[in-house]
């Protein structure tokens, strides 16, 4: 089963909505994780300093390791998840601008299917009701905000 991502990875944002989110924390050390907009399947680990973001490029290795990509001179590291890389740079003197401090967090709503009621047998049923469309295939994008109501969903902010 593939691990969670952190709460700082924002997927597929602009460098400018990451420019953005990171000026509105406005604290030196502020940082987050973006899909890359130039290289797909890459990531891009933005840090803030001195009202300057900072981008680094993270891979992922086919055995699934995370790498940031270094400059010349630094060696590259080798991370299990994405959150002991987030911890090794937490630490000073790691070879980034500056060290991770504060973690800007998603803040996306979650989805759950809610559990369907039993019908009562006694009431009896007029007509059969008309078939449901069958939900798009999980490969599918999918747009739950936008979606027909082909199944009951409850919206569950997080707290």
């Amino acid at each position: 089963m593939a691990a969670a991502m952190p709460v700082c990875y924002h997927g597929a944002i602009s460098k400018k909505e990451c420019e953005e989110l990171l000026g509105k924390k406005n604290k030196d050390g502020a940082y987050l994780i973006r899909d890359s907009e130039t290289i797909q399947g890459a990531m891009c680990l933005c840090v803030y300093k001195h009202k300057v973001v900072y981008t680094y490029r993270l891979l992922q290795t086919h055995a699934g390791h995370f790498t940031l990509l270094a400059a010349g001179g630094l060696q590259e590291t080798s991370f299990k998840t994405l959150e002991d890389l987030i911890r090794h740079y937490k630490r000073r003197n790691q070879g980034l601008a500056i060290h991770l401090r504060h973690s800007v967090k998603r803040k996306t709503a979650l989805l759950i299917q809610a559990q369907r009621q039993p019908q009562p047998e006694a009431v009896p049923q007029r007509e059969p009701a008309p078939q449901r469309e069958q939900p798009p295939a999980a490969e599918e994008d999918h747009d739950y905000e936008n979606a027909p109501d082909l199944s009951e969903y409850v919206e569950v902010l997080p707290s």
